[in-house]
């Protein structure tokens, strides 16, 4: 069986996006039920060395449609600007990622494989990759490291979240 480009990513990028949403808005109601402040929440870290739980949230769209738009342009550096600071903020720019991705044409996504994409840091590093590289071994493991993480962060915060919520609604034949 082969396995198209967007079929091994926009999907399960779509499914842990919606899902990782329904993290936010379950984060969101936890601050207003307990007087946690959601600021407070947001720049929680699992350790002092891991970036807050809002940078978590962006990355899971940076590594999805961002890894997209980087591997359309030939050229991906890490966005390390500001994330969003409110749950509506963030909710709304997983709303917009998801929304992206399921308008994007297969054939599109598809088309870019063995197209170069380089990788880079600043004058720090820089890092060639086919896009199929790029997507498939660079942003999908990234994409998965920040859901998990801000996942994390709310389990170790109390959020009475699960497996099932994590996952979301999956792929099942009716």
């Amino acid at each position: 069986m082969s396995l198209s480009l967007h079929a091994a990513l926009v999907p399960a990028w779509v499914q842990i996006l919606n899902s990782v949403r329904g993290l936010a808005d379950k984060a969101a109601a936890h601050c207003a039920d307990h007087g946690i402040d959601p600021a407070d929440l947001l720049q929680t870290r699992l350790i002092d060395d891991m970036l807050p739980l809002a940078y978590q949230f962006k990355s899971c769209t940076v590594h999805s449609r961002g890894a997209i738009e980087g591997a359309q342009k030939g050229a991906f550096s890490p966005d390390m600007s500001e994330p969003a600071g409110t749950f509506p903020a963030i909710i709304d720019r997983l709303d917009e990622t998801v929304a992206w991705l399921s308008a994007l044409d297969p054939a599109s996504l598809d088309a870019l494989e063995g197209k170069e994409v380089i990788f880079s840091i600043g004058d720090k590093l820089r890092r060639p990759y086919t896009a199929e590289n790029f997507l498939l071994g660079f942003s999908q493991p990234n994409f998965y490291f920040h859901a998990t993480t801000a996942y994390d962060i709310l389990r170790m915060k109390g959020l009475p979240i699960g497996k099932r919520d994590y996952l979301g609604a999956t792929p099942v034949t009716t």
